[in-house]
């Protein structure tokens, strides 16, 4: 964990608390967090799902590995340090979110087992919702599809450090969602995602 710097520090609570917030949303605030491989499809299916929420009137916003990294997260790159402070952040970030009642939407490869749990626990002691949702996508396919063309630049030696090339990705053993790509459409897999928010009450059921 990242040791605390700052002295004389303490949290100052409010009056208004995660559930007043959660009640005047009509929702509850949870953290839904894609891991997988780039080019899994984990921003498709956030962006999907951020509209298909809307259609319901639930409020939720979307935190993506690449607009982070162009703001907050600028001054980090892709050694095993930085992407532990990276998803370090993050999860702070989408921990204050989901206090707001909010429902965030992670999309990062976030490939290290040990930093996804830390969040989870962060969430946890907080007493806060966290999801991890698994877009599986065999490496092979990842390469095929190859949106951005970091593959390629990756096999070339043009890119360091990168996600199953040269940088290991530890996949869930226990998410609670798990999502094989090559085998579902991007509607299936927003409906599936839908169906697990409502029949655990983090939305109600589509009127």
């Amino acid at each position: 964990m990242t040791e605390q710097k700052a002295t004389n520090v303490t949290w100052h609570d409010g009056e208004i608390t995660h559930k007043d917030r959660n009640k005047l949303l009509r929702q509850q605030g949870v953290t839904l967090w894609f891991t997988g491989l780039s080019g899994s499809g984990k921003s498709t299916i956030a962006v999907a799902l951020e509209q298909a929420l809307f259609e319901r009137n639930k409020l939720s916003y979307r935190l993506d590995g690449d607009n982070v990294r162009l703001g907050i997260n600028k001054n980090l790159g892709f050694s095993a340090d930085d992407r532990t402070e990276n998803i370090r952040r993050i999860g702070e970030i989408a921990k204050l979110f989901v206090d707001s009642g909010v429902i965030v939407l992670s999309s990062f490869i976030s490939p290290y087992r040990a930093d996804r749990d830390r969040v989870r626990d962060l969430h946890m002691h907080a007493s806060f919702a966290f999801i991890e949702i698994f877009v599986d996508c065999s490496l092979k396919e990842a390469e095929a599809r190859d949106p951005k063309g970091l593959y390629k630049k990756a096999r070339a030696g043009e890119i360091k450090n990168f996600t199953g090339i040269d940088d290991p990705y530890e996949a869930p053993t226990q998410a609670e969602i798990h999502l094989p790509t090559d085998k579902m459409t991007l509607d299936e897999e927003v409906d599936v995602i839908i169906a697990y928010l409502e029949q655990h009450g983090f939305i109600n059921r589509h009127q």
